[in-house]
């Protein structure tokens, strides 16, 4: 196993042989999944982005272009760049070319200004930054020039520009902290020989949903990922025909890959980017594009459920909505979602970290109403102690724990962290209290105010 990057907690080898004979890993990376997704589905639409269209065989050769282009300006494996877009192709399109370039995006929300990006460049010492020029009258290239100016990782930043607009930064500048600035639409070079990449290395880092004491940064590998997306994309039977809907942030984990984009692209469908999940956008998605799938955090749920009597959509399409993330969906919601979207939901309690539970098609209908469902995979473990760290019986609540060949063994750079987060035997302590019903279903409840859900 190739040694994880620095500041990282790999798993014990124990559990590496037994999520590699199970399955669950099968060592290939995230963008050369992508090669072959482009040769089996190539003429397919793979992203929609309003009047957008881009096929599989378009999105892995502006990868590869992508690619080169960062190698050639001097990005170089291992390195940390963050990714902070939209739900625009170029998001998909960047994270793909970087983990192709051997590179570590830093997944970032759009809405982070400049203290919190700060950090983030502080913590993994990124030399790199891809954002927009400006985004909904925030001006992320002064942002970025700001952060440049304070340290000295910062070194490259790489602006995206709508297409149809030119950035009022002009083209390739240098500004005065040496930082070097690039139109994100030139980094773009002939294709060289594939990099050599194990996929026991992170291919991402993500941010945690909990920034109660600061950002806590979550090592993804390729195998990890790879095998969620994939059997995310296994429990709800996607396939070719499937049109996702990724109405929450791309950078999240419920959206990118719970399956979410990763999912949708391995089975062949086509994800449709909305950079707003506002009712007003997504209703018209759904039915403009025919969308079968998506994913929304309960506070999304009721926003939309709230505007269907006014807003005509036509969401016949629908057959799975995905609630929850990383809070659970309340009973209130969860019964109107049939009687009003036409369609089962599907509760679903995924954490950034790892730890994933989905209620089945077979589950009775109060399971679905009440619980979060079953654990994804036959080998994550998910224990339920009281205050001493014994497990309680079924039926009491307690303190939710996890580990699994998804779920991290430690946050990035993060001793005190982790110390606190993990017990001596590898447990991921969720932050949840949670019970397990008749049906063997989980149920996880909280401290009792719902989160931004970013998931």
């Amino acid at each position: 196993m190739t040694p994880m990057l620095d500041g990282c907690t790999p798993w014990p080898e124990e559990f590496v042989d037994r999520y590699w004979s199970a399955g669950h890993w099968r060592g290939n990376t995230l963008d050369n999944l992508l090669r072959g997704w482009a040769q089996q589905y190539g003429p397919r639409t793979a992203l929609v982005h309003g009047d957008t269209r881009i096929t599989y065989a378009a999105l892995n050769r502006r990868a590869d272009r992508m690619a080169a282009g960062i190698r050639l300006r001097g990005l170089r494996p291992g390195q940390r760049v963050v990714l902070q877009l939209p739900n625009v192709p170029e998001f998909v399109i960047a994270a793909f070319a970087l983990m192709r370039a051997g590179v570590i995006p830093v997944f970032c929300p759009v809405s982070h200004r400049t203290s919190e990006v700060a950090e983030l460049v502080r913590i993994t010492q990124a030399v790199g930054y891809v954002g927009p020029s400006a985004y909904q009258g925030f001006d992320h290239t002064a942002m970025a020039t700001d952060i440049a100016a304070r340290g000295p990782f910062l070194r490259q930043v790489f602006t995206f520009e709508p297409p149809g607009t030119s950035s009022p930064y002009g083209g390739f500048t240098i500004d005065p902290s040496g930082c070097h600035h690039w139109p994100l639409g030139s980094v773009d070079a002939p294709p060289e020989r594939p990099l050599a990449q194990s996929a026991d290395q992170v291919a991402f880092l993500l941010l945690s949903g909990d920034a109660a004491e600061g950002p806590k940064l979550v090592p993804r590998t390729h195998n990890d990922y790879v095998h969620q997306a994939r059997a995310a994309a296994e429990s709800v039977s996607l396939t070719e025909n499937d049109v996702y809907l990724a109405a929450l942030p791309a950078e999240s984990n419920l959206a990118f890959g719970c399956p979410g984009i990763v999912g949708t692209l391995s089975a062949g469908g086509t994800v449709v980017l909305a950079e707003d999940p506002g009712p007003a956008a997504c209703l018209a998605a759904i039915g403009r594009e025919r969308v079968t799938v998506t994913s929304v955090v309960p506070a999304v749920a009721r926003l939309w459920l709230d505007a269907l009597p006014a807003a005509q959509a036509d969401l016949t399409s629908l057959r799975l909505v995905q609630i929850g993330g990383d809070w659970p969906l309340d009973r209130a919601t969860a019964e109107r979602i049939g009687p009003e979207l036409g369609v089962r939901p599907q509760q679903v309690f995924a954490m950034a970290e790892g730890p994933l539970l989905l209620t089945g098609p077979a589950d009775l209908d109060e399971t679905v109403l009440t619980a979060q469902g079953c654990p994804l995979s036959p080998d994550d473990e998910f224990r339920i102690v009281d205050a001493d760290g014994k497990d309680v019986p079924d039926g009491e609540v307690g303190e939710l724990l996890a580990r699994g060949p998804h779920t991290l063994r430690g946050y990035y750079r993060a001793p005190e962290h982790n110390a606190r987060s993990f017990t001596a035997d590898g447990y991921f302590r969720t932050g949840g209290r949670a019970h397990r019903t008749p049906d063997g279903s989980l149920r996880v409840t909280g401290p009792g105010q719902e989160p931004s859900g970013r998931a």
